[in-house]
């Protein structure tokens, strides 16, 4: 059985590094848009070689764009003196699809962690807490994850607040112990928001 040509076997490489797909995954994946490569590679290539030049991170909040500042940070609409703490855009995109939440966000980048050495000055932290007078909050809504590392970023942030008289909110028990925003339904992200409760 004949080896694919090296540059198939390249994209194939590729492709298998990406989240939720290895090697065999990735051949299945490469193998179905060459056969399909007039309906799907050659449009796929065009929108990642678009999206290569064009995707760049919002200077404010941390999120996916098109320009230095986000849409909805650009938003007059979402100037509601709420602002939504995520830990990456997956989990912004996440509280977006259950439209519950008209605010602005912040995404951290990750979350503390002692053991991976990832401590405040590694996360977006110092540019929340400067954008909490600058843009006059008054509610912090914490959406992290439920797991060690994401409660232990909430209780930095809490503490990081305290005194301001801006109020520290988190999201009700609506997300499961150990669970990720980005594998919730929509319905449950909009109950948790709605039921959010004191921090």
């Amino acid at each position: 059985m004949s080896e694919a040509p090296s540059d198939i076997e390249a994209l194939i490489a590729l492709m298998a590094r990406l989240p939720g797909l290895g090697p065999r995954s990735a051949r299945r994946a490469v193998l179905h848009l060459v056969k399909k490569r007039g309906q799907l590679l050659t449009p796929l290539a065009q929108a990642m070689a678009r999206v290569g030049e064009t995707a760049r991170e919002c200077l404010r909040c941390g999120n996916i764009g098109a320009a230095d500042i986000c849409e909805i940070c650009r938003s007059e609409k979402r100037a509601t003196g709420e602002i939504c703490v995520v830990e990456d855009v997956a989990d912004l995109w996440a509280m977006e699809r259950g439209q519950a939440f008209r605010g602005r966000y912040h995404v951290l980048g990750g979350t503390l962690s002692a053991l991976d050495a990832v401590g405040p000055e590694d996360l977006r932290i110092p540019q929340l807490i400067d954008r909490l007078a600058e843009e006059n909050i008054r509610e912090v809504i914490l959406a992290l994850n439920a797991t060690v590392d994401g409660q232990t970023t909430a209780h930095y942030i809490a503490e990081q607040i305290e005194g301001t008289g801006i109020a520290v909110t988190s999201l009700a028990q609506g997300v499961p112990i150990g669970g990720e925003l980005d594998y919730l339904d929509d319905g449950t992200i909009g109950a948790a928001l709605r039921a959010r409760k004191a921090f």
